[in-house]
C-alpha cells in the first residue's frame, strides 16, 4: 500500500496554510457570536475591551503573520528569488533580454508579492464585510409595497 503524506509535498507550507485557516476561522466566528447577541444591548467596558484585543489580534494575524508566512515559505523552501526568472510553459513569457518575445522581465520574487499582495486584499475584503455585516445585522428589510387609497399595490410585481 503506497502511503501519501499530503504535508509533504513541495509548495505545501503547515505553518502558512494554519495560519490562513486559523486566521481566517478567527474572523467568522464573528458570525455566530453577533446573531447569537442581542442588537439592542449595550456594550460594557470590559466588552468592548475584550472585543478590540480580539479584533485587533485577528488583524495582526491576517496583516502581518499570514503574509510574512507565506513570503518565508516563497523564499527558503520554494526558491523564489530575484534572480529566478519565469518564463512560463513553453517560455512563452521569457523575456526578450533573454532571447524570448516577452517584453519584459518577471522574476519569481515578483510573483511572490504580487502574491502577498492578494491575501491582503482577501483579508481588507474578509473585514469590510464582517464590519458592514455587523452594523446592519439588526436591519430588518421591509417587503411591503405601497398600496393606494383603494388597497391596490402602486407598484407592478416582476
Amino acid at each position: 500500500m503506497l502511503a501519501i503524506d499530503i504535508l509533504k509535498w513541495p509548495g505545501v507550507n503547515q505553518a502558512f496554510l494554519f495560519s490562513l485557516l486559523l486566521t481566517t476561522a478567527m474572523s467568522l466566528v464573528v458570525i455566530p457570536f453577533g446573531k447569537r447577541r442581542p442588537v439592542d444591548k449595550k456594550t460594557t467596558w470590559g466588552e468592548a475591551m475584550l472585543g478590540s484585543t480580539y479584533v485587533f489580534f485577528t488583524m495582526f494575524l491576517a496583516f502581518g503573520v499570514v503574509p510574512h508566512q507565506f513570503i518565508v515559505h516563497a523564499d527558503n523552501e520554494l526558491g523564489w528569488r530575484k534572480d529566478k526568472f519565469l518564463n512560463g510553459p513553453f517560455d512563452i513569457l521569457k523575456a526578450q533580454a533573454n532571447g524570448g518575445n516577452f517584453p519584459f522581465t518577471l522574476s519569481y520574487e515578483a510573483v511572490r508579492d504580487v502574491i502577498a499582495i492578494v491575501i491582503h486584499v482577501y483579508f481588507i475584503a474578509l473585514m469590510i464585510y464582517l464590519f458592514v455585516w455587523w452594523q446592519k445585522r439588526g436591519e430588518k428589510t421591509s417587503k411591503e409595497v405601497a398600496t393606494s387609497s383603494y388597497g391596490r399595490p402602486l407598484v407592478r410585481k416582476g
